[in-house]
């Protein structure tokens, strides 16, 4: 199946009380919940990691249809020696899959990485029917080998000039 090309801007929005109960309104499909935590939940983590991360909703055409959390230079080893940035949470609401919002959360989040001059976007993904790992590696991610957890942990290498 061919994804339909975008048919506007989406854009990406800080989540502030004028659109909070917009972000929590945010589900996916029910056999993807195992995959991805809700937003609530993420949002709870973004104010306890504050300047790490990086939470927006991702609005097209004023409809809010998903839900992005980067990590910005956390310290992945917890010892000061690996420092990495990505995409912490991906929540693409249930009837908009499928339309190109999570290629350009991905692109979106890339870019944040490159401003900051890093060359690498990490993500975690659970294996299994109904998870992303297709998503990613179709996008280009690779498996490091590394397991976060019960998460396969993934790379995308980032050009300097966004292609």
């Amino acid at each position: 199946m061919t994804t339909p090309p975008l048919t506007s801007a989406p854009r990406l929005e800080e989540i502030t009380s004028a659109n909070l109960e917009a972000a929590l309104g945010i589900r996916v499909l029910p056999e993807q919940e195992f995959a991805v935590s809700p937003v609530v939940k993420s949002l709870a983590e973004a104010y306890v990691h504050p300047g790490v991360a990086w939470p927006r909703l991702i609005v097209d055409g004023g409809r809010p249809v998903g839900f992005l959390m980067a990590f910005l230079d956390i310290d992945w080893g917890e010892d000061g020696t690996l420092i990495r940035s990505g995409l912490w949470r991906l929540n693409i609401a249930a009837g908009q899959q499928g339309r190109g919002y999570g290629r350009f959360a991905v692109e979106s989040v890339a870019e944040q990485i490159r401003r900051r001059g890093g060359t690498e976007l990490y993500v975690t993904w659970h294996p299994g029917d109904h998870g992303p790992e297709g998503f990613y590696t179709g996008l280009g991610f690779r498996d490091t080998g590394e397991r976060s957890g019960d998460e396969t942990v993934g790379v995308l290498t980032l050009d300097r000039v966004r292609a």
